[in-house]
């Protein structure tokens, strides 16, 4: 046999000698492996790397045994090596997590169309001295205002806030049609239209009670009703609310009695002004011009107000009550008229206080914006003046004070100024010394608090979404869950 040949059997008996080996080793390792799995008193480490520096914390864990004998092997413990636990950074995934819409899920009935959609169809009759259609169109927005200063500002009816707020719900991120989801329930019932066919014209209560009885017959119907006998249903109105508490069946008395009704009383009822002594009022504002459809639309308008200079201390936007002694009106006219630092806007019949740009600019170029009482307590003009940057001054704490408590601060004082009725009455205090008084430092955080409300005071428009503000509509829904979250914590409680 040449060397050739034998180098060639040489190699293939190692390969063979080094295949055996392996397969012998493999063998080897997978019986130890059973050995140690089936051993009662074996302990199993299992070795995690330092992170971070971080001291280890030993956890024990047990594991069953195989064996079935009865000593300590039948349980073994086996102790696992971690890093502690930081606490802080654990997320926990909560049920409101994964649904953002928790807690604030709201139900819209969907109403015999007599209660509201009706009422629109036959708009021309709403208003006895004028055709509320062009008021009502653009979503109950009104007509739009086609000036490159004024993106979205429409001639919004001061009354038309039902129609508004409809609209506005009805692109709702957290609206179901689930009611068992819900955490309150909407009734688009139009009160303010409703009654106000009536108002005037010598109908009587039978008449202008008819619809509020037929809607509470309704809903006291709806198994949504019955789950908290209505006390998590709201009503929206675009009036005041002295207009649905007829106190008496006389038919000279004023209004409805539909919040005098069975039933009625558990509702919520959102308004432009509440009576101030009924815990189940509460007063939102007045519709104004504007109807943003973008954050950046309202950070543009606050920009905008902040940097106009202000040529007048104050001005009054109104129209005075020749007949009424005990209006401040006409006395606060004559002030205005006798100072060189007012800016007087009467709003009789030939003027301009329709034009929502006339009207902006007026209280635009003031830094103080007088605000008494109109024909009731409150006025469209107080979020006008707002909206305009323009401080409001109040004269009755009825006006502001006790009414928007969703929507305006706390401290009055941070964003308004207030002078007495009476010392108005009693010509005890001049209008330009009292605001001449206040110094420019008040004035500037003022005016800047002022600023900040105007996303809470403002109506979006209806099909658009805010990202990173709270417009008014927002912060009513806010309030409304939030008084059902009370009342059914104390119906569950009691």
């Amino acid at each position: 046999m040449d060397m050739q040949m034998l180098r060639k059997k040489s190699i293939q008996l190692r390969f063979v000698f080094l295949t055996t080996s392996i397969i012998l080793i493999c063998v080897s390792l997978l019986l130890l492996d059973q050995y140690y799995l089936n051993a009662n008193d074996s302990k199993i480490k299992f070795s995690i790397p330092n992170m971070h520096n971080a001291k280890h914390e030993k956890i024990a864990t047990t594991t069953p045994s195989n064996s079935s004998s009865n000593d300590e092997g039948n349980r073994r413990r086996n102790i696992v090596s971690s890093p502690p636990l930081n606490k802080e950074k654990v997320k926990v995934i909560t049920r409101k997590k994964m649904d953002p819409c928790l807690g604030k899920y709201i139900y819209m009935y969907h109403l015999p169309s007599r209660f509201n959609e009706d009422l629109l169809k036959k708009c021309h009759t709403l208003n006895s001295w004028e055709n509320m259609c062009l008021y009502l169109s653009n979503l109950g927005l009104g007509l739009e205002v086609f000036e490159k200063s004024h993106r979205n500002w429409f001639v919004t009816y001061q009354f038309s806030l039902e129609v508004i707020f409809h609209n506005i719900m009805k692109h709702y991120r957290c609206l179901t049609n689930d009611s068992s989801l819900a955490s309150a329930v909407y009734v688009p019932y139009y009160p303010g239209f409703d009654v106000g066919r009536y108002l005037w014209g010598g109908f009587n209560v039978s008449v202008r009670d008819e619809s509020p009885k037929k809607l509470m017959e309704w809903l006291t119907q709806q198994p949504e009703w019955k789950k908290l006998n209505g006390k998590d249903h709201f009503v929206v109105s675009g009036r005041i609310g002295f207009e649905f508490r007829r106190s008496s069946d006389e038919n000279e008395d004023w209004g409805t009695k539909f919040m005098f009704l069975p039933g009625a009383s558990n509702m919520s009822l959102l308004l432009i002004e509440s009576c101030g002594f009924y815990d189940n009022e509460f007063a939102i504002p007045y519709p104004t011009y504007f109807h943003p459809k973008s954050d950046d639309e309202i950070l543009d308008w606050q920009k905008q107000v902040r940097e106009i200079k202000r040529d007048y201390l104050f001005t009054f936007a109104g129209a005075p009550r020749p007949n009424s002694t005990s209006s401040i009106r006409n006395e606060l006219i004559q002030q205005c008229e006798s100072s060189p630092n007012c800016k007087l806007a009467g709003c009789n019949k030939n003027q301009n206080c329709g034009d929502p740009v006339y009207v902006t600019d007026v209280l635009m170029n003031s830094v103080f914006c007088l605000q008494p009482p109109g024909d009731s307590y409150t006025r469209r003009s107080i979020f006008d003046s707002i909206l305009a940057g323009c401080i409001p001054v109040f004269f009755h704490p009825q006006s502001a004070y006790n009414q928007y408590l969703w929507h305006f601060p706390k401290n009055t004082s941070s964003y308004s100024i207030f002078i007495p009725e009476i010392d108005v009455k009693e010509k005890r205090v001049k209008i330009d010394m009292k605001l001449l008084n206040v110094s420019t430092n008040e004035v500037l955080a003022m005016r800047e608090k002022v600023i900040k409300l105007i996303p809470k005071i403002i109506y979006r428009y209806p099909s658009s979404r805010l990202k990173t503000h709270e417009d008014a509509f927002d912060v009513a829904i806010k309030g409304v869950l939030g008084r059902v979250e009370a009342m059914t914590r104390e119906v569950t409680n009691s």
